[in-house]
């Protein structure tokens, strides 16, 4: 299991609590100033320091020299294993080796978990360590496989994601994956404006809130179809008007 973390004191007893079932846990922080890393070392996890930052790519790279099972999953600190999906990850590592699994995430926002709301799409978390080489990308970092080709399967049971708990940490996460996003699309090319960063705000708001039935949610389902859409505006917004300035050294 490998966890990367900077200042995540909050939630990070939960996190390893819920991957208690996992052989080796890893925990790699990115300069904590918090009692997170002395709380994963009392839970029994592996912590190891990497503060100078180079992005979630690197970071995550660097958890797989300390892995040392066949399999890891890799979580986040601000999600949380259900005993349905932990009997489903040790089922799934013993009838489909040489697999990856995907899970998708059940959102809890704000206080309430966001039922009525419709999963998007999977997300590759469950690796034979053996078959990665590194991960790349500035956020919602993906793998570098030995074997692209390898099997991918969905697992049913949802992985809990506290993604937004409270309206400040909700404001910070806006500044970080605004940023980065915008640096994502540098990268790649492609330009910003206040126009079209109103128009990819607006269909995120209306993907979300209406077609995902997050307007069933009230008004968790309303903040948080919210706050994903301004990151959608900043994003385009940044790229115009601080492309110059924009990197991937934002920290989690």
């Amino acid at each position: 299991m490998g966890i990367l973390t900077l200042n995540e004191e909050r939630r990070i007893k939960s996190c390893i609590q819920s991957a208690a079932f996992a052989d080796q846990i890893i925990v790699i922080d990115s300069g904590s100033t918090d009692r997170t890393t002395a709380l994963a070392e009392s839970l029994g996890a592996e912590v190891f320091h990497y503060p100078d930052w180079q992005g979630f790519g690197v970071q995550r790279t660097r958890l797989l020299q300390h892995c040392r099972c066949d399999y890891i999953f890799f979580l986040d600190a601000d999600e949380e294993i259900t005993p349905e999906l932990r009997t489903e990850l040790l089922r799934f590592i013993e009838q489909h080796p040489k697999t990856i699994g995907e899970i998708v995430w059940q959102q809890v926002a704000f206080g309430a978990p966001l039922r009525h709301m419709l999963a998007r799409g999977a997300l590759p978390r469950l690796f034979p360590a053996a078959e990665v080489v590194a991960f790349e990308g500035a956020v919602h970092e993906g793998p570098i496989l030995r074997n692209p080709r390898l099997p991918r399967r969905r697992l049913k049971s949802p992985l809990l994601h506290y993604s937004r708990e409270t309206i400040h940490d909700s404001l910070r996460k806006l500044t970080q994956y605004s940023m980065l996003g915008a640096a994502k699309r540098k990268e790649a090319g492609r330009r910003g404006g206040i126009w079209r960063g109103l128009g990819s705000g607006l269909a995120i708001f209306a993907r979300i809130y209406i077609f995902r039935l997050a307007l069933l949610d009230r008004g968790p389902g309303f903040l948080f179809s919210v706050f994903v859409a301004l990151e959608c505006f900043f994003r385009y917004v940044a790229l115009e008007y601080d492309r110059e300035h924009l990197s991937n050294d934002v920290k989690r």
